[in-house]
């Protein structure tokens, strides 16, 4: 039986730019993402993350706009995204320290993102077209 681990992420937008930040340990850029602690809501959860990781201070766009599942803590993680909306860019914030942040054309967000999932929800967020290549079999 899989153990479900369930979190919550933001695609952080300001003029038509997505936040990206490094992983904490460095080595790749993500979106802001992390674990809903106990009696907290999704939507709480992702915005916690949103000013944690990332300095930003925002709205959430309604309802989740996509969910995705990867690997880790030897388990499934379940990440529910919503789109998030930022009016306010803070320069310290909790893990400044430890976190770079950057902005980027959504096209340039998906080059740098691992999760296919995660690639597929900002297609669709975006309109944008796949531009992946599949080999001929």
């Amino acid at each position: 039986m899989s153990i479900w681990i369930r979190q919550a992420s933001t695609i952080p937008v300001q003029d038509g730019k997505v936040c990206m930040v490094t992983s904490s340990n460095g080595k790749r850029w993500v979106l802001p993402k992390g674990l809903i602690d106990p009696g907290q809501t999704v939507g709480v959860a992702a915005l916690n993350e949103s000013w944690e990781e990332a300095g930003l201070l925002g709205i959430l766009e309604g309802e989740p706009i996509g969910s995705y599942v990867y690997q880790k803590f030897g388990g499934e993680c379940l990440v529910l995204v919503y789109r998030m909306t930022v009016n306010e860019v803070r320069e310290e914030w909790p893990e400044r320290g430890v976190r770079q942040r950057i902005w980027l054309r959504p096209e340039e967000a998906i080059d740098r993102i691992e999760e296919a999932g995660l690639r597929e929800i900002l297609r669709h967020t975006f309109r944008l077209k796949r531009t992946d290549t599949v080999a001929a079999t």
